[in-house]
């Protein structure tokens, strides 16, 4: 007697498939720290880890970085007009 393969289910990670667990690190740039804390927060809906992986990268971006705040002083240099440009020219 034949039995049907189990049909996997397209929108949950299994955590137990190391290939769709790397291919899911690998899309998302996680590593198995950051895609284990996700999943035991959130679950193993992949839109739900790919929504979250998202939102720790935006507060990542969003930190300020440690730069001291040094302006330099920039001298603000007048446009040249063609018809100044031409006088210098000529004399």
């Amino acid at each position: 007697m034949r039995r049907p393969r189990p049909q996997t289910i397209r929108n949950k990670l299994d955590v137990t498939d190391r290939a769709q667990v790397r291919l899911l690190k690998k899309r998302l740039g996680l590593s198995d720290a950051e895609l284990t804390a996700i999943v035991g927060r959130i679950g193993n809906s992949i839109p739900a880890i790919s929504k979250e992986a998202a939102l720790q990268r935006a507060k990542v971006l969003t930190k300020p970085a440690d730069v001291p705040a040094v302006v330099a002083s920039v001298s603000v240099v007048e446009p040249v007009t063609t018809e100044a440009a031409a006088t210098v020219t000529t004399s």
